[in-house]
């Protein structure tokens, strides 16, 4: 209870709005364009405060105008991409992957589900009819319902990550905290696959295949592989234990126009979702890698999504990413 009230007190400390009900997204507002202190607090700060920046996306708004506002190509022959309802509607849109790795550790040996939200996006982005800059992610509670951690303990030592993160955007980067709720989660928040392989005597070469035939198949789908992290071979640089895993390792995956006509076509905050976590891992010794990701029906859910042509593209991109993994000979469990 005292905690509780602790932390309560630390969110009213600060001018917030936050809604009453299940939390859903923090996010600091402040007047005018902050990207420019964005980007030195990601790039130059984050690291003091034990967060470890990967993959970063910024300005990803310019790939949108480039590749869907734009009707001829620098060669002259027609964009065959260009969206005759193209409007610039973003002034920036930034995916920042983030993880405190010595933090989680421990909790990925525990929990390795927790891979569905490391490394993380700390979004920011801009309106064009607003001059306000957001900056903000999912709260850890709402991350840990999705992946379905229930232990207290657990729960309390990934939410323990966050209020040094928060203290640093509420310094850096100001404004109004708003909280934002939701009412409840889709009811089949991860999908989980497994696959049973023939080990080799040199793991690295299953891993090599699998990963060239995973890659690939997704890009012939028009995903984008927007990120990945070797956490175990960060551990080993770190000289920090991770022996229960001979591999563990986070996909970032991102549909470029279905994120475009998501982020550019009113819904910019469902960036925070932004790009999807699929990780991966095997077992000291074992013959299964198991594979895990958030839905994206979460997204339709934690942010209220209303519109019934986005909301249709989650359920089906749903679908395909399960139907991918299938083709690739993964069971769904």
């Amino acid at each position: 209870m005292i905690k509780k009230l602790l932390r309560t007190t630390l969110l009213l400390s600060v001018t917030a709005t936050i809604a009453f009900g299940a939390q859903a997204v923090r996010f600091n507002i402040v007047d005018g364009n902050a990207e420019e202190h964005y980007n030195n607090m990601i790039n130059t700060k984050i690291e003091s405060i034990g967060y470890t920046l990967s993959d970063p996306h910024a300005r990803i708004n310019d790939a949108y105008k480039t590749k869907y506002g734009t009707k001829t190509l620098d060669d002259g022959k027609p964009n065959n991409t260009y969206d005759p309802d193209w409007k610039e509607t973003l002034d920036n849109l930034g995916f920042f992957s983030i993880a405190n790795d010595v933090a989680l550790r421990e909790l990925l040996i525990s929990n390795p589900e927790l891979g569905g939200f490391s490394p993380f996006n700390l979004h920011t982005y801009k309106k064009k009819n607003e001059n306000k800059t957001y900056v903000g992610h999912l709260v850890p509670e709402v991350m840990l319902d999705i992946v379905g951690i229930k232990d207290e303990a657990t729960r309390e030592k990934f939410s323990a990550m966050f209020p040094v993160l928060d203290d640093m955007v509420q310094k850096e980067i100001g404004g109004k905290v708003e909280i934002s709720e939701y009412k409840s989660l889709p009811k089949k928040t991860m999908m989980n696959f497994e696959i049973t392989f023939d080990r080799p005597e040199d793991l690295g070469d299953y891993i090599d295949e699998f990963q060239e035939e995973f890659e690939a198949a997704f890009e012939d789908k028009e995903y984008i592989i927007a990120g990945y992290k070797n956490f175990k071979e960060s551990y080993n640089d770190l000289e920090l234990n991770f022996d229960k895993y001979d591999r563990y390792f986070v996909y970032s995956l991102c549909h470029f126009t279905y994120s475009y006509n998501i982020f550019n076509k009113g819904r910019p905050d469902a960036g925070v979702f932004a790009p999807c976590s699929m990780y991966m891992y095997i077992e000291k010794g074992s013959n299964k890698l198991v594979i895990g990701m958030p839905m994206l029906a979460n997204w339709t859910a934690v942010l209220n999504m209303k519109d019934k042509v986005m909301n249709k593209s989650v359920e089906d991109l749903d679908k395909e990413i399960i139907e991918i993994m299938i083709s690739l000979g993964a069971k769904e469990i």
